[in-house]
């Protein structure tokens, strides 16, 4: 049966907990917000199912794509809503227009990051652009199958570590399944993320002289959040901030029914000022298997990748307009074909023009000497410090991309 004996061995992907026919595996949540399977020993066969389907346990072989490319979506508006080029939602449309289904994650009422599934072009929308949280896979998995048994095409979207345990948990190839996996720094806690709400809304209704929230507060309460984008690209895609739109008004608070907000302001922030941002980056409250990642270098076995080609205009100046370039790894024969038929501006590139913006394709990141020292104040202080822990790790990240760039340069 699955056991934890160091959290570094689980990436919280629900492959155990969806395969167990007896259904004695539940995720719980820890003291950091992450959820681990829990087994009812009382229940369990220990017929070591779990075990096998464990993408940590059963890693698969590092692999290189077989083509890489520069690319963005010809819709502008498309490209705007998203993080970087906009080519996941030409993907997810073709798989839609053939009657299939798209998985990713978006927002719930809450503003907690889910795994859902839509049919709908218009649904498509929910799960475009970044979203810096671990998402809860549920029960999409045993849905995806469910989609696959019926026939009918599968775009399952999602980190690498998820897409690895989708792999594991079907333990079989199917034709109709795409899977596309987003390159990933790592995965923030759920837990700081829903603080940071709670935080912004105190700070928000203080501005108003209304008293504190909690945590279990309602949504419906003032102000309500109406919109969040952690890829802004108001300033421009290289210059991305966090965006919070919220009502404002005493009607939005008061509306018993569908509200309707006649008064909406935002937040923009810079990513650096952003306080959850400055954290995220900072590789502060990051899961801890995130810091020894089982699923990079192609271990997730998707079939295509997707992430921003930071550096691009350095290689190809004229097609950098700073309103978001994607760089495509497509992995495998079934991505290559679908990848083709997309109506896409595109540039062929290389692998290692790719790596060098993103060098998470294969390494994992430090973890921070002030990971321990900020949960440990995390009761008391909240986001409080974080701060003072980004001041002390940029110019070290500074200085990381300034000597990237210059090895860039002289090749």
């Amino acid at each position: 049966m699955i056991e934890i004996k160091d959290k570094k061995e689980c990436c919280g992907c629900h492959a155990c907990a969806s395969v167990c026919t007896r259904h004695c595996i539940t995720m719980q949540s820890d003291e950091e917000g992450f959820l681990y399977p829990v087994v009812d020993k009382d229940t369990c066969t220990d017929c070591g199912l779990c075990e096998k389907v464990c993408p940590v346990i059963n890693q698969s072989e590092p692999r290189k794509p077989l083509k890489v490319y520069a690319a963005k979506n010809k819709n502008e508006e498309i490209r705007r809503q998203s993080s970087s080029g906009g080519i996941f939602t030409l993907l997810a449309e073709n798989v839609i227009n053939e009657g299939g289904v798209v998985f990713g994650a978006r927002f719930n009422e809450n503003w907690d990051v889910i795994h859902s599934w839509t049919d709908t072009i218009e649904g498509i929308a929910a799960f475009r652009g970044s979203k810096y949280v671990q998402s809860t896979i549920g029960d999409t998995y045993r849905e995806a199958r469910e989609f696959l048994k019926q026939g009918r095409k599968v775009l399952f979207s999602g980190t690498p570590c998820q897409i690895a345990g989708l792999k594991k948990y079907l333990r079989k190839d199917y034709d109709n399944l795409l899977t596309v996996d987003v390159v990933c720094h790592g995965v923030p806690s759920p837990l700081v993320w829903r603080t940071y709400l709670d935080e912004t809304r105190e700070q928000l209704r203080a501005k108003r002289g209304v008293g504190k929230i909690s945590v279990s507060s309602s949504i419906d309460e003032f102000p309500v959040i109406t919109g969040i984008s952690f890829r802004d690209k108001t300033n421009g895609w290289k210059n991305f901030g966090f965006r919070l739109r919220y009502a404002a008004s005493e009607a939005a608070e008061n509306t018993v029914s569908a509200p309707l907000y006649k008064e909406e302001k935002e937040i923009i922030q810079p990513f650096t000022r952003n306080v959850f941002m400055q954290g995220f980056l900072a590789n502060l409250y990051l899961r801890p298997s995130c810091y020894a990642c089982a699923a990079r270098s192609g271990k997730s076995c998707s079939d295509i990748s997707i992430a921003d080609f930071w550096g691009v205009q350095n290689y190809y100046p004229d097609f950098d307009d700073d309103r978001g370039v994607g760089l495509i790894l497509i992995n495998s024969k079934k991505g290559e074909f679908l990848y083709n038929i997309l109506d896409v501006l595109n540039i062929v590139a290389t692998y290692n023009q790719g790596l060098n913006g993103n060098p998470c394709l294969e390494h994992s990141v430090k973890v921070r000497n002030q990971r321990e020292e900020f949960w440990t104040g995390f009761p008391k202080y909240r986001l409080g410090k974080v701060e003072n822990f980004y001041k002390k790790w940029t110019p070290s990240l500074i200085k990381r991309i300034f000597n990237r760039i210059k090895r860039s340069l002289k090749r």
